[in-house]
């Protein structure tokens, strides 16, 4: 299993870290353009919210970012050092009320790009999982 792990400041320039992590990942494994747009979108998104939710923009605490490719299954892990959210009552952002809400539509755009993702410890760590062929 191939394995790799970043951690960095929570302030938002540092997506672009991220950014670079995973233009790494798609030249290591070589991933297709589809897939690689995919990984993206719901791995800066889920930073993002790591570092504003999660973390509060404090840049005393880290955001940490791992990868690991294991039976064609590459799958993101991000960990902050928040106290989590209820990730089970997550306004729909398509409900007509949400549709002009600037925000909460992070955690809806992972669920239709990633092929699993899963919470764990109270919604602080997110993990994105793609099915790579």
């Amino acid at each position: 299993m191939n394995s790799i792990k970043i951690h960095f400041p929570s302030l938002e320039e540092n997506i672009r870290i991220v950014e670079s992590f995973i233009d790494n990942a798609k030249e290591k494994f070589n991933l297709d353009d589809d897939i690689y747009g995919n990984i993206m979108v719901a791995v800066t998104e889920s930073v993002n919210n790591a570092i504003r939710h999660g973390n509060l923009n404090d840049k005393k605490k880290n955001v940490y970012l791992s990868l690991s490719l294991n039976d064609n299954i590459i799958k993101f892990i991000i960990m902050d050092e928040g106290f989590g959210f209820d990730f089970h009552n997550l306004p729909d952002p398509t409900a007509p009320e949400n549709i002009d809400k600037p925000s909460g539509r992070g955690i809806f755009l992972m669920r239709h790009l990633c092929d699993e993702v899963n919470f764990r410890e109270n919604g602080r760590i997110v993990e994105l999982c793609f099915y790579i062929s």
